[in-house]
């Protein structure tokens, strides 16, 4: 095995995971900066509850949802040109929650023979591509480890996941339908076209591209991604994203969870349909629940491995203000036999 980088800084390696401080004294609410796993009253859901209903009965015309599903490229585009290389800070959390980002504590997953129908499809959409090499057929393609970024706006998690692999046997593919925020990636003085490929991709439209085949990643990162697309896509999305996954492969996923604080916060006017909002920047976002999350990586036919809810309290210690944030964090694997399954279904077909 290529060797892998530990080079993590030492705050990083002590960091425990969420869930780990409880708040045991309602009176000490305010000596720390954040409290994990808070559990709620029934009148604090209860509220919850009434407050998004209340947005829900405001809803915008279908007319008004079609623009923002339509445009949602453009409105990404200017986000990511507003904000410009400030809005990149690194995911410092990355490695703790997510260890299988670091190819050394990676599940070595199944090798396979790619389609050659994949292949030629692939070489197609790839013959001009000037970061391919000239022995591959297409970028990425002799790594031996590849994991692909779903939505990753200007790089906060694809940059740090290359920095701390220092591996020249990794390939990390990474999109977003923002054109500004590909550029943003391609512009960062640590993009290297030989360890990571950014592309310009809208993975809930079927028609768009990617430069791999099926059945050739290790690893598929969605961070705060899904919540940006339309609710109606949800497993269409999260079925493509399957196929592209060897078997033993993983998705791994965090995203805002149903009565978070940003989803409180919408006033009237704002709700697209049920939990689903639009910004003032004209971004959209979806709030989830964790059955929810369950039933559509399953339908993909994906084995859970994590499903939990992330319940925080964060404190503003000079104002005295409670802010109770809500997340969920999962991870599916793809299983092995499903590369028995589709060689048995395509030989009787």
């Amino acid at each position: 095995m290529a060797s892998v980088s530990t080079d993590i800084p030492e705050e990083e390696k002590l960091r425990p995971q969420f869930g780990t401080r409880f708040l045991t004294d309602k009176q000490n609410v305010f000596q720390h900066n954040a409290w994990d796993n808070v559990v709620w009253d029934e009148n604090q859901e209860q509220e919850a509850k009434q407050k998004t209903l209340e947005q829900a009965a405001h809803a915008l015309s279908l007319d008004e949802q079609e623009e923002y599903d339509t445009k949602a490229d453009v409105f990404w585009n200017d986000f990511y040109g507003i904000h410009q290389n400030r809005f990149f800070k690194d995911r410092h959390w990355l490695f703790t929650e997510f260890p299988e980002l670091n190819c050394s504590n990676l599940i070595k997953t199944e090798n396979i023979n790619i389609d050659k129908e994949d292949e030629e499809l692939v070489s197609k959409d790839n013959k001009n591509n000037q970061e391919c090499d000239k022995n591959e057929i297409y970028p990425g393609q002799n790594a031996k480890y590849r994991f692909f970024e779903v939505g990753c706006g200007v790089g906060n998690t694809v940059f740090p996941v290359v920095q701390t692999n220092n591996n020249p046997d990794l390939m990390v593919y990474c999109c977003d339908f923002s054109a500004t925020g590909v550029g943003h990636v391609k512009d960062h003085p640590d993009y290297d076209p030989n360890r990571c490929h950014a592309f310009v991709c809208d993975i809930s439209n079927p028609e768009s591209t990617v430069p791999f085949p099926e059945s050739s990643l290790d690893v598929i990162i969605m961070i705060f991604v899904l919540s940006a697309i339309h609710p109606d896509k949800f497993t269409s999305v999260i079925g493509r994203l399957t196929k592209y996954l060897k078997p033993g492969g993983i998705i791994l996923f965090r995203d805002y969870g149903r009565y978070d604080m940003a989803q409180l916060r919408f006033k009237k006017g704002r709700c697209l349909s049920e939990n689903f909002y639009v910004r003032g920047d004209g971004t959209r976002v979806y709030f989830f629940e964790q059955d929810e999350l369950r039933k559509i990586f399953k339908k993909a036919g994906l084995e859970e491995i994590q499903n939990i809810v992330d319940r925080r309290l964060q404190v503003n210690r000079g104002k005295q203000l409670k802010m109770y944030r809500v997340w969920i964090q999962c991870k599916y694997r793809k299983p092995v036999e499903l590369k028995h399954m589709s060689s048995s279904s395509s030989a009787t077909s």
